[in-house]
């Protein structure tokens, strides 16, 4: 109980405020859309900017960390592929969106926030190291399954230039990217610089868990019941009990365990609602989706911060 209260509901908070402000009209839908655009095209990418910059890639980028992770991550993925497919009888295109869902996470507005009160800032770095291949990790998956799928007899070459483009378009990827060119260069940026990007920095999470509430309040739950339950089942159970299981077989040391287990806990990510509309394939699910899981991710946290060591 001291951790739901200690660790999850101040953040859940933050985003009831956000769902609040725009229910009751006291903050509109255009001042979300640029709040979030502010937090995910600019703030957000600064806050990896930073985290990877500073990584110690040699240290914190374990194989067995990244494998327990990203592992049950496409356990997620096939399994809401398959369900959409065989259990509900969609099309291809509407079932890799719903196995989209069971693959993103959201390990930045949810895990990161979650973690750090939790296990605190120090061991964040572990789930840097996640971060700083989620987005292009699940993206390069789902969009290569899904133009696979819509592009049937066409050019390999086309699928790829499709694939990369969509991955080095996202702003997420971009701030990464840069993060890691300034590690491996080993060049020192000057004071004034970074601290102006700590100023962004310090805005990303309360702003971005703001600006979450104000969107959930769209996506109300309607119809497809049983797929919003599998993609939920999918994300919030399949990923991180696959990633436990694996996590303690190979001997992740304790605050990897950690950072892989809850990242993997957290509801999808708004990317799952993007990647379905982006594609026009389950958007009522994917919706849905990330409005109830993120409220279930409540007992999902809290149920891992219990069994967590």
């Amino acid at each position: 109980m001291q951790a739901l209260i200690e660790v999850i509901l101040p953040v859940f908070l933050v985003i009831g405020f956000g769902y609040v402000a725009v229910w009751r009209g006291l903050f509109s839908d255009a001042g979300v859309e640029g709040l979030m655009k502010f937090t995910q095209n600019f703030a957000i990418p600064c806050l990896l900017f930073r985290a990877i910059a500073e990584l110690d890639l040699g240290q914190e980028f374990e194989p067995k960390l990244l494998t327990s992770f990203y592992v049950g991550a496409l356990s997620g993925f096939i399994a809401g592929l398959l369900g959409g497919r065989y259990l509900f009888k969609r099309p291809w295109e509407d079932s890799i969106a719903i196995g989209f869902g069971g693959l993103f996470s959201n390990s930045v507005l949810l895990g990161l926030p979650i973690s750090e009160r939790a296990f605190g800032t120090e061991a964040l770095r572990y789930n840097f190291a996640i971060i700083a291949l989620h987005a292009p990790f699940c993206y390069g998956v789902g969009v290569t399954v899904m133009e696979v799928v819509r592009n049937r007899g066409g050019r390999v070459r086309d699928t790829m230039r499709k694939v990369l483009v969509a991955m080095f378009s996202n702003a997420l990827v971009i701030g990464i990217a840069l993060g890691f060119v300034v590690n491996l260069s080993g060049v020192t940026l000057p004071a004034v610089l970074m601290d102006a990007v700590d100023l962004m920095v310090r805005a990303a999470l309360p702003a971005a868990l703001f600006g979450l509430g104000g969107i959930l309040f769209r996506y109300r739950p309607e119809g497809d019941l049983r797929a919003i339950a599998w993609v939920c089942l999918c994300s919030l159970v399949l990923h991180p009990a696959v990633t436990f299981g694996l996590g303690t077989a190979l001997g992740l040391s304790t605050d990897a365990l950690r950072a892989a287990v809850v990242t993997g806990a957290m509801a999808p990510g708004v990317n799952t609602y993007i990647f379905a509309n982006i594609y026009g394939a389950a958007r009522r699910v994917a919706a849905s989706a990330v409005l109830i899981g993120t409220a279930l991710s409540i007992l999902t946290a809290w149920f891992w911060l219990a069994v967590l060591p």
